[in-house]
């Protein structure tokens, strides 16, 4: 679940807030640098929280084979992974990365670190789950055993035979402290991985000596933030987050999932990212009005293996 507090277009920290400098020379936008005009919209649709559970995985695995997605990311440490690893050694051209975990958010179902407890201690609780809260992550989590973790998830990925496009955070946890960050940084480069950072963040000053310049390669991350809407009224509101959006480079964030007993289970205590909202996300993406939808406001859907042909260095 990535539980964000508000839309990640303005998260109270922001997300990565780097101002994108083409590095080497290249002025060019990201749309010309893939061929397309500067005028472009081009778009992401991304489904988070892969490997979370088997009603997520169904969900999006029928969204990849459909093309109602172009993209998703993978919870490496989740019970429903290895369906996940099997799935992408069978369709190894689709768009996978590793949703990177340094949280288990969801009272009464949790998971624990990849790597051993004893080896990341700082980010254990005392039952032996990742952390509920990020606050906690940020307080009490040392970097070097975060970096640890992080890379035994992208290892154990790899190692399973899976393809990976890119690295995204988890619930936003990487993102809300510097020296996490910084360890979020270094994982692009030491896997030759496209990171996910937003050009257009909330407060660039924050970030700007984290050395992230030219690495951004979309300009606005997205994703509705309308807890308690009926489901009838997610078309409406997505095409109201979307329509305004200017020529650039956008990722959709959904979560996928069928509103079942596991889901239900899984989620009961959360009003919102739950089993009912995921069903409406779900029954988003495949709608015929949301694809034309797009078709008619001129979107491209893009892939993260995409974007990485973008990168300047």
């Amino acid at each position: 679940m990535a539980r964000w507090t508000m839309r990640l277009t303005a998260i109270c920290i922001g997300v990565l807030f780097a101002r994108s400098s083409p590095a080497q020379g290249d002025s060019r936008s990201v749309q010309e640098r893939l061929g397309y005009p500067p005028g472009a919209r081009l778009l992401v649709i991304h489904a988070d929280d892969l490997g979370m559970a088997h009603s997520v995985n169904r969900a999006t695995f029928e969204a990849l084979e459909k093309g109602w997605i172009s993209s998703s990311s993978i919870l490496v440490p989740c019970p429903w992974f290895a369906e996940v690893a099997g799935f992408a050694r069978e369709h190894p051209d689709f768009d996978l990365g590793v949703h990177l975990a340094v949280n288990s958010e969801w009272t009464g179902y949790r998971w624990g670190p990849v790597s051993p407890a004893d080896a990341v201690a700082s980010l254990v609780d005392k039952d032996g789950y990742l952390p509920l809260e990020e606050t906690a992550v940020v307080s009490h989590a040392k970097p070097g055993e975060v970096e640890r973790e992080l890379r035994a998830q992208i290892d154990r990925a790899r190692s399973a035979g899976i393809r990976l496009s890119h690295l995204d955070s988890h619930m936003a946890t990487l993102f809300r402290s510097p020296a996490l960050m910084n360890v979020y940084l270094r994982l692009g480069p030491a896997y030759n991985l496209p990171l996910l950072l937003e050009r257009a963040g909330a407060d660039r000053s924050a970030w700007a000596l984290n050395g992230a310049q030219g690495d951004a390669l979309v300009d606005r991350v997205v994703s509705l933030d309308a807890p308690g809407a009926p489901a009838a009224e997610w078309p409406a509101a997505y095409e109201k987050l979307l329509a305004p959006l200017p020529p650039g480079v956008y990722e959709l964030i959904v979560h996928l999932a069928y509103d079942d007993d596991e889901m239900r289970g899984a989620t009961w205590d959360h009003p919102n990212w739950g089993a009912a909202w995921r069903q409406a996300d779900f029954d988003l993406v495949r709608s015929k009005r949301f694809r034309d939808f797009l078709r008619s406001q001129g979107f491209t859907l893009v892939k993260w293996k995409d974007l990485g042909r973008a990168r300047t260095h």
